[in-house]
């Protein structure tokens, strides 16, 4: 637990960023099944290493540019309320990603973004 195990790449167009990181990185991006703005990112070996989502999805007042970085948990809650303690502040609370696994998006006490995400095939 607690390694990057995701990132997330924020779009006005999705679409268009979906080609240019294919055609950059090679990658291969999929739609989640009925998520119109967001893509799953795959590495050539099949491996779902990202995603690129819509910006109104963005839990931030502000248009976030660079990649969001999700870090693994135990214990979503349990990470809320130590992000709180430390000085940091939730921007998003235990939401599923459903069939995926629940996340929470917070800012660290220098304002940048990132995610604590615990795996769960059963969150809905």
């Amino acid at each position: 637990m607690n390694k990057l195990a995701h990132f997330d790449i924020h779009s006005s167009d999705t679409k268009k960023s979906k080609e240019f990181y294919e055609r950059v990185f090679d990658w291969k991006c999929s739609a989640y099944p009925g998520a119109e703005e967001f893509f799953r990112i795959s590495s050539s070996d099949g491996t779902v290493i990202g995603a690129i989502s819509g910006r109104k999805y963005n839990p931030d007042i502000k248009d976030i540019f660079g990649f969001e970085c999700s870090i693994t948990v135990d214990d979503v809650e349990e990470t809320i309320r130590v992000v709180e303690a430390a000085g940091g502040k939730t921007l998003m609370a235990r939401t599923a990603i459903p069939h995926v696994g629940w996340i929470a998006k917070f800012l660290d006490p220098e304002g940048n973004l990132f995610a604590a995400i615990h795996y769960d095939s059963e969150a809905v």
